[in-house]
């Protein structure tokens, strides 16, 4: 007989339909951020109703997400370009690591009924740096086409006569051979010079063709006072140029000073949006949605007055509702899309399986700390609000073994059940990790105990709160994690100090993550169950 799980997901799911009423949360407007989550470097292209939106996840794997909407609302990933990189041992954790490396700033393409992705890790290859993917259904599989020199910031573009051309860099091009195996030699060039006004970055190049004219956007970030990033656009009548450039956006928004790097796609109805990423703290960069309007033969984004519109009318109606971050009760054989592993998972080192309806983690290496520990699973956190939970069985611990769930970064809040002898004690420590600049080996840990309390049963209810309401100063939100634990599963404690989440571009570069672990730090072989993963998300920002 199949065991009987206490899910809250489940119970959720079940009542959901009493509660829903002739306006449903999909009927109403799309309200920014549209994606409140990690979710940057976005491409996103129209396809027979959908729309396909690609994002970095660097050192994360399964790895370059695609997500799919019909209404730029409802967002479902179904699939993943790559289950692994190869490359370095550094992917294992072995020798370094690839925090805040990995896969970055994919672009996706639709040509003659193939879905493509071109990115290139900022992690040297042995092949070359840049692979190119291709899949008949954007579901997968996909299929790896080439590998080329490295491309940073690359957007793959196909022309109408199927020349094939990648613009990376600062205004940099080059063509590629038919079959996107090599480059055309003697084709790179630099399409336009920077300008004088251009005095920090300009990069993140997405290409488009409108109208018979090409349009290069990039974020543009000036070292000026008063003055923060913003989205440019360069155009031309032909692909080498010359380019004029306008500035396209630069508006605040939500509290933050600007928005910047993305895209524009058209619908079936020929509408025009904008998907532009915002930083927005320890949450990560966020996506907003607005109009994109062309004016002048410009795509100008924003309102009327140029700004980032806090609502937003989906392109169509009635939509069901979907979401990348999910509850799971681990009774699917297979894991599901919206987890990922930190670093290459050791796939012998955890199971669906072997106690059917549980996430089983076993350690396999005997490591230092929380960073160097393989299989930990993870998922965005998300604002405004939000709240994830797991129920564990420690039963199978042994000496030394650490397990828990953690607000992942590269400054974490932690919740350890360290078993030490035959005790178990729960601990809620604020950590920090130190990165070589190479090699981002981890070269040390500056961990803070604040509360501990012992466990004396085999099972345990943990929880972490997010808040991510942004406080209106500019520089950034509130950012809280809190921390809580059950003996039941009813009767909830709080644990420690309200942990205050950081981005941190030079380590991690990334949001926060829930965080599921177990690893070892005296002998291999012990190993936890984890019966669910609970999660609830608040929509209102106040």
């Amino acid at each position: 007989m199949k065991h009987l799980k206490t899910s809250l997901c489940a119970l959720f799911m079940a009542l959901l339909p009493a509660f829903m009423s002739a306006a449903t949360p999909a009927d109403e407007p799309i309200t920014n951020p549209m994606l409140w989550a990690d979710v940057p470097d976005p491409d996103i292209i129209h396809v027979d109703g959908y729309f396909y939106l690609v994002s970095t996840t660097m050192h994360l794997m399964p790895g370059a997400p695609i997500m799919r909407s019909r209404d730029l609302k409802n967002w479902e990933t179904i699939s993943y370009v790559f289950d692994r990189l190869t490359d370095s041992p550094k992917y294992d954790m072995q020798e370094g690591t690839v925090y805040g490396r990995g896969q970055w700033a994919t672009s996706l393409k639709y040509h003659k009924g193939k879905f493509y992705v071109l990115f290139a890790p900022n992690e040297q290859g042995a092949m070359g740096d840049t692979y190119i993917y291709s899949a008949d259904d954007a579901a997968g599989p996909w299929t790896l086409v080439s590998r080329l020199r490295h491309f940073h910031d690359c957007s793959l573009f196909f022309d109408d006569d199927d020349r094939v051309y990648v613009i990376y860099g600062t205004g940099e091009l080059c063509e590629l051979t038919k079959d996107l195996k090599g480059v055309v030699e003697g084709s790179h060039m630099h399409i336009f010079q920077r300008e004088a006004d251009e005095t920090g970055l300009l990069e993140g190049s997405r290409m488009i063709k409108h109208n018979g004219r090409y349009y290069l956007l990039m974020i543009s970030h000036v070292w000026a006072p008063g003055r923060h990033r913003r989205e440019v656009c360069y155009r031309s009548d032909n692909i080498r140029g010359p380019y004029e450039k306008n500035v396209i956006l630069e508006s605040p928004y939500g509290g933050f000073p600007y928005v910047g790097q993305g895209t524009i796609v058209d619908s079936k109805d020929g509408d025009w949006y904008g998907i532009i990423f915002q930083d927005r703290g320890g949450v990560g960069r966020v996506l907003t949605a607005m109009p994109c309007r062309w004016i002048d033969g410009w795509p100008m984004l924003g309102d009327e007055d140029g700004l980032v519109p806090t609502h937003l009318r989906p392109v169509v109606n009635g939509e069901k509702e979907l979401a990348i971050v999910k509850c799971d009760d681990f009774d699917n054989p297979k894991l599901g899309l919206h987890w990922q592993w930190n670093h290459n998972p050791v796939d012998g080192a955890w199971s669906l399986s072997e106690r059917p309806g549980f996430l089983r983690l076993k350690t396999n290496r005997v490591v230092e700390n929380l960073y160097l520990a393989p299989n930990t699973l993870t998922q965005r956190m998300e604002g405004p609000t939000c709240s994830g939970a797991i129920v564990m069985d420690l039963a199978k611990m042994r000496d030394g073994d650490c397990a828990g769930l953690a607000a992942f970064n590269g400054d974490s809040g932690v919740l350890t059940i360290k078993k030490e002898g035959k005790k178990l004690t729960l601990t809620m420590s604020e950590q920090t990790v130190a990165l070589s600049e190479r090699e981002k080996a981890v070269t040390g840990l500056e961990e803070k105990a604040i509360e501990s309390v012992a466990i004396k049963q085999q099972k345990i209810w943990l929880r972490i709160n997010g808040d991510f309401r942004p406080d209106g100063t500019g520089r950034g939100g509130y950012d809280r994690a809190t921390f809580f634990y059950s003996l039941d599963g009813e009767n909830w404690t709080k644990i420690g100090n309200d942990y205050t989440m950081r981005f941190d571009y030079r380590r991690l570069f990334m949001g926060s993550k829930f965080a599921i672990f177990c690893y070892a730090t005296k002998k291999a072989g012990g190993y936890v169950d984890v019966d669910s993963f609970n999660y609830t998300r608040s929509n209102k920002a106040d």
